[in-house]
Formats: C-alpha cells, sequence, structure tokens
C-alpha cells in the first residue's frame, strides 16, 4: 500500500515536470519568434557579407530596401546594387571595414531593382564566424528624405544670404529676422530691425488703399507681390520689387511670413523704354495697334457723353509696294515716317494718328456735328486735306518721290460700337476706294453690310453651337526628341451642320470679339479634364498632359480660377495633367493680377505655358517674376529657321533662355525634318507639328498614341 502511494507521488511529480518543460519549450519559442519578427521586420535592413562581399544572409526589411526577393539576393554581390559612381567608395569603404574592428560608417547611392536609385546609410562591423572566417555585419538605412532635407537645409540658407533683401516677421508683422542684404539695401542693421515692423523703412507714399489690396491678396492667396517705396535710414528713398509669402503650419495656420525685395530703380528708365515700344510703333513714333483700341474706347465714351459723331479714317498708300521694290526699304521707310509728320500736321491736337503697321495708319477724328450728315462732311473735309498732303512730292534722301492715299471712313455715335468692329468697317470701305482706283475716298456704305450680315449669321450659330453639341476638341500630339509623345494641345473645332467644318481663323476672332470666348473656353476646359479622365484609364494615355489655350477675356473673369479647380475636381483628374496656355498679351496686360492667378492655380498642381512667346512684349525682368513651367517657340520663327540666320539665333536663344530659367521649352509648327534637326542641334528637347502628326479627334489620336508606342 505504502509502494502504491510512492509511485503516485513520483506519477505527480513527473507530470510536473513535463509540464514546466512544456511550459519552458513555449517560452523559448514565444522568445525565439519575437527575436525572428525583430530581425526581419526591423526598421533597418540587416545583412551579412562574406570576404568576398557577398549577400549569405539578410533580413526581410533588407530585401524590401533592394528591391528583390531574399532566395535571389543570396549568394549575389552586393556591389551590383551600389550605383557606378559610388563603386570605388564602396571597394575602399569594404576593404577597410574588413581591416579594423569597431563600427564603420558609409553613404552610397543604391539601386532599386523597380523605384531606381535611393541613398542609403550602411553601418559595418567586422565579425569572425566560429572556424574563424572573416563576415561583415551591415545594418542598412534609406536616408533619401535627410539627404534631401540636408539639401534643402543648404539651398535655404545660401537663398537666405542672397543679393535680395529678405525679412522675416511673425504672425503680427513684427520683424524676427534679415539677412545682410536687408542691411545693405536699407542701412538698418539687424538688432534694430528686429522687434520692429515693415512700418519701419516704410516712404509713406502708398495710400490705404494699397496696404488694404495688399493685405487682402496676401490673406487669399498667401502670395503678393509688386512695386514699393522704401526709405534707408539715412532718408534715401528708392523703389523696390517686393514680393511676401506666407509660411503655414500643417493644419492651415499662418507662421510667419517672408519678404524679399531688390532696388529696381535702375530699371524705371528701360521699363519706361519698354512701355513706348509695348505701345508706340518703334519707326514713326505714332501710337501702334494696342494704343489705337485704348484711343478709340476712350473715343466712343467722349462720343457718348457729348452725342457728337466721331469718324475713323483709314488710310492706305497706294502702290507702296511698288516704292519698295524701286527704291529699296530704306527710302520706304523715309517715306512712312514723312507720312506719319504730314498726318500729324493735318489734324488737330486731340485727334488721334496711329500707324497699323505696314503702309496702313489710322486717324480718329472727334467732336464732329451731333448731326450725321454734317458729321460726315466734316470727316470727308479733314479727309480730303490729308489727302492733298500726303500727294504733294516728298524728297526722299535726294529723289523725289510722289505717292497717293486710298481712304476708307466709318462714322460712330456712342458707345454701342466696338473698336474692332469700326477698324473692319473703315478698312472695307478703304477697300472700296483701291477698286474705285485709287486716290480716293469711300464711306463705310450700305452695301457693304452683306459681308457684316454673314458675320451675324454665322455669330448666331455659334451662340448655339455649344448647347448643340457642334463644337469638338481636336488633339495636336506633343513630342519629345525621342518621337514619344508626351502629351497634347487641345484645339477648338466647329462642325456645323451646313457649313460644314467651319476654320478655327474665322470663328474663333469671332468669339473674341464678341464675348462668346468665355463660354466655348469653358467648354473646352472641361470637355480636355473629362478627355483626361477618360484616358487616365487607359495605360498608353493615362500619364500624357492637356495643354488648353485660354483667352484674356476668359482668363481676366473673376470665377476663373475657381471654374478651372471645379473641372478638375468634377473630372476627379490629377492638377498636374492640366497645362494652360496663355499668350504673352494675356499676361502683361494686369502683371500683378496675372501672377496672383497664376500662383493660385500653381499652388494646386496645374502647369502654365506661354504660347506664341517671342511675338509679344513680354521684358525678361517679367517673365521671371511669372510661375511658368514652359514657353513655346512661336512657328513664325521656326517656318524658316533652316534657312534664315535671324530666326535660328532667335530660337537658339529662347532656348538658352529656357534652361537658365529651368523652364521647358516646345517648338510648335514644326513640318520638315531640317526644322527639327536644327531645333535638336539647339537642345530643344519637345516638339509640335505636321511633321510628327495633324490635329487629330480624340480616337484617332489614341491610336497615334498606341503606334508610337508599339513603334519603340
Amino acid at each position: 500500500m505504502e509502494l502504491l502511494q510512492e509511485l503516485q507521488v513520483h506519477q505527480i511529480e513527473l507530470e510536473m515536470q513535463n509540464d514546466a518543460l512544456r511550459e519552458t519549450q513555449l517560452a523559448l519559442e514565444e522568445s525565439r519568434d519575437r527575436y525572428v519578427d525583430l530581425y526581419e521586420f526591423a526598421p533597418v535592413g540587416y545583412l551579412t557579407l562574406s570576404r568576398e562581399a557577398k549577400i549569405v544572409e539578410i533580413n526581410l526589411t533588407g530585401a524590401t530596401l533592394l528591391g528583390e526577393e531574399r532566395k535571389k539576393l543570396l549568394e549575389r554581390r552586393f556591389s551590383s546594387f551600389v550605383l557606378p559612381r559610388d563603386q570605388d567608395r564602396w571597394h575602399r569603404h569594404f576593404a577597410h571595414a574588413l581591416q579594423h574592428d569597431g563600427r564603420q560608417t558609409c553613404e552610397l547611392k543604391l539601386l532599386h531593382s523597380d523605384r531606381g536609385a535611393f541613398d542609403a546609410g550602411l553601418d559595418c562591423l567586422h565579425t569572425k564566424t566560429s572556424d574563424g572566417r572573416s563576415t561583415l555585419r551591415v545594418s542598412l538605412s534609406n536616408i533619401t528624405a535627410r539627404k534631401q532635407a540636408e539639401a534643402e537645409l543648404r539651398i535655404a540658407a545660401i537663398a537666405f544670404e542672397s543679393q535680395e533683401g529678405i525679412i522675416v516677421t511673425d504672425p503680427d508683422g513684427v520683424i524676427v529676422r534679415v539677412n545682410r542684404a536687408f542691411t545693405v539695401l536699407t542701412g538698418y542693421p539687424a538688432e534694430e530691425a528686429i522687434g520692429n515692423t515693415p512700418e519701419l523703412f516704410s516712404a509713406g507714399r502708398h495710400d490705404k488703399a494699397f496696404h488694404q489690396k495688399r493685405a487682402q491678396i496676401l490673406k487669399e492667396s498667401g502670395y503678393w507681390q509688386g512695386e514699393r517705396w522704401i526709405r534707408t535710414r539715412n532718408g534715401k528713398i528708392f523703389a523696390a520689387w517686393q514680393t511676401m509669402t506666407a509660411v503655414t503650419a500643417a493644419r492651415g495656420s499662418v507662421t510667419h511670413y517672408v519678404g524679399t525685395f531688390s532696388d529696381i530703380t535702375p530699371n524705371k528708365e528701360v521699363e519706361a523704354a519698354v512701355r513706348r515700344l509695348a505701345y508706340y510703333d518703334a519707326l514713326t513714333r505714332l501710337p501702334n495697334r494696342r494704343l489705337l483700341h485704348d484711343r478709340i474706347s476712350h473715343a466712343l465714351a467722349g462720343s457718348y457723353r457729348s452725342h457728337q459723331y466721331g469718324a475713323i479714317l483709314f488710310l492706305d498708300l497706294d502702290n507702296f509696294k511698288n516704292l519698295n521694290d524701286s527704291h529699296g526699304h530704306e527710302a520706304g521707310d523715309l517715306l512712312l515716317v514723312e507720312t506719319a509728320r504730314r498726318l500729324q500736321a493735318n489734324v488737330r491736337e486731340g485727334d488721334t494718328v496711329a500707324r497699323l503697321g505696314g503702309d496702313e495708319f489710322v486717324v480718329v477724328l472727334e467732336g464732329l456735328s451731333i448731326d450725321a450728315r454734317e458729321a460726315a462732311v466734316q470727316a470727308r473735309m479733314v479727309a480730303e486735306k490729308i489727302r492733298e498732303a500726303l500727294a504733294r512730292p516728298c524728297n526722299l534722301a535726294g529723289r523725289e518721290v510722289r505717292c497717293t492715299t486710298s481712304f476708307g471712313v466709318a462714322l460712330f455715335h456712342g458707345h454701342d460700337e466696338r473698336a474692332e468692329a469700326l477698324l473692319k468697317h473703315a478698312d472695307l470701305a478703304m477697300y472700296k476706294a483701291k477698286s474705285a482706283g485709287r486716290n480716293t475716298l469711300r464711306f463705310f456704305d450700305p452695301a457693304m453690310q452683306i459681308a457684316l450680315d454673314e458675320r451675324g449669321a454665322l455669330e448666331a450659330d455659334l451662340r448655339l453651337a455649344v448647347e448643340r453639341g457642334q463644337l469638338e476638341l481636336h488633339f495636336q500630339a506633343q513630342f519629345d526628341s525621342t518621337r514619344r509623345v508626351i502629351g497634347a494641345e487641345a484645339l477648338l473645332r466647329w462642325r456645323h451642320p451646313e457649313r460644314g467644318m467651319v476654320p478655327p481663323a474665322e470663328f474663333i476672332p469671332l468669339a473674341e470679339a464678341t464675348g462668346l470666348i468665355v463660354p466655348v473656353g469653358h467648354w473646352a476646359l472641361t470637355t480636355a479634364c473629362t478627355q483626361m479622365a477618360a484616358w487616365s484609364r487607359a495605360p498608353a494615355t493615362r500619364a500624357l498632359r492637356i495643354a488648353v489655350n485660354v483667352s484674356t477675356m476668359q482668363f481676366r473673369q473673376p470665377e476663373f480660377v475657381a471654374q478651372v479647380t471645379e473641372a478638375l475636381a468634377l473630372a476627379a483628374v490629377e492638377p498636374a495633367r492640366l497645362k494652360i496656355e496663355l499668350t504673352e498679351g494675356v499676361v502683361i496686360e494686369d502683371l500683378a493680377d496675372t501672377i496672383a492667378r497664376m500662383r493660385a492655380l500653381k499652388a494646386r498642381g496645374i502647369g502654365f505655358s506661354m504660347d506664341d512667346f517671342g511675338t509679344g512684349f513680354s521684358s525678361l525682368s517679367n517673365l521671371k517674376r511669372l510661375p511658368l513651367d514652359e514657353v513655346k517657340i512661336d512657328q513664325a520663327f521656326v517656318r524658316d529657321l533652316a534657312s534664315d540666320s535671324t530666326d535660328a539665333a532667335i530660337v537658339q536663344t529662347i532656348v538658352t533662355m529656357g534652361q537658365i530659367l529651368g523652364l521647358n521649352v516646345i517648338a510648335e509648327g514644326v513640318e520638315t525634318e531640317a526644322q527639327l534637326q536644327r531645333l535638336i542641334e539647339f537642345g530643344c528637347a519637345a516638339y509640335q507639328g505636321t511633321l510628327f502628326a495633324a490635329p487629330l479627334p480624340a480616337a484617332a489620336f489614341e491610336d497615334l498614341v498606341r503606334q508610337t508606342q508599339g513603334s519603340r
């Protein structure tokens, strides 16, 4: 009995020992699992390299950093992941680490199999195996973000000590930091400026409205720039170009404002000269078409107030081309200058004389009779007086030249007319005078209304074109130097049920003249966004960007920024895939407003291209202020690129300028291989034109993209 009890006790003790053993085993397994998890999923990669620098062991994090399956990495040389430029550094580091104990660090550019190169930090430790073989234990980290942050800090430090004055204020406008250039420009040392507000150096030349508008723009867009007068510590006042940028925290609250400014006083005379070039004809010093439109608008407003008629005289020198051909362009220029002088001598002081271009001049007469017939008689008398003055012999560098003139006259009354329509009427009348034998005068006759009626019918049809679904977008492909399609320009087309395909040259100017360009342009924008959304679902087209042309009138609409944002949101398209094309005329019309609108859209990721670059009046000082991504070389310069040295020089200059300013440059109107080769020689990397493809409907464009991809 006692023996049985002893056996039972012994049995219980054995079971307790087995339970303890199992618990110990489970604890060991859990500890091992924790170790494996810690090793495999550590925040850094761990790997072991043999003396031959082959990978003999690596954790999952390390395999992920290198972008390969772990089994494919074993026995692979680590140097195969090192970029060529860092190979020598790696071999030197590896040899040094094997010869020394202790931690050795190194930074390299490594290659991920799918995502390209990244900056890597290596911590290496020399160890030996149980049989005495040397190995290298390596911990591997992706330090790309850190390197970028360091680079940005270096750039920021250099930028802060630039030649422009810089101030940093808190949200209340109190200065917390200035750079050395600030002290040089204003004379105020840092210790005197810090703790004050920018009123310290205010010249007092700006009114309350200026400061209110500036504050409003800064609040709405987070950015303002413009001219401002600054008073230095010794009382000197100078003109400065100033920018103010809001610095925001993660939740959007403003933490600081950063302002930069530079002295632009020396540029004032240059800007005045640029203005003269923008608004006056370089040869005759008469107002050009731009200023003429402004003068006509003022004349229309004056006619409305006084109830008096005015008149547009459109005159053209007869047989001017023959004189140019027989006597030379120098003689022709002298005749144009003399014509301008005689015109100004035979009109009243308040009347306007302008040169449209070539041998075409316009005279705007104001303050005629309130009776239409009397006003017509007065206009005829002035025109005849001018015609007789211009018909007198002219001495051009020792040569006596006679030249007659043909006149067209259009009366205006009130402000219901448009400047462009009045010029068109007078132009039509002038051609009637040419047809009648030249050296005569014709009024805009009701018989000419037939052509205008046709224009009116076209305008009425255009008003219905959007709602009737007659408008289309065609797409002209844009290519890189490998002839790969990188994007497209959306071009408006009108398929009329009776007229057929109406040429853009007919209906787009009509749309601009009548204001229809605003709804038509909005349709083009929303349709382009919808097309981008459709293309985003196809691999061949999902990365393409679409450039959309925007007119001056559409761009100046108060709701334009909101409309663009809404169109992208409704189509669920990435803003970076939209590129807005603006002409130089749009940009310089109101530079401050233009920049504010562009920056508001740029902040949303939308790109900007300047169309027809080189044909307008934008200066380099304006260009560098604009948040542009791209400039387009106008086809007028590309057309004779291969044969005209002047055009070649202009194109090369534009390409070089774009590279210096960090802008993409694309050439439009490329039609021949010779043009393409010259563009490639000049470093232009993007092109569009009929050499590659004509504008195509969406389906045909998609076929083109697939064909170009398939041929690569």
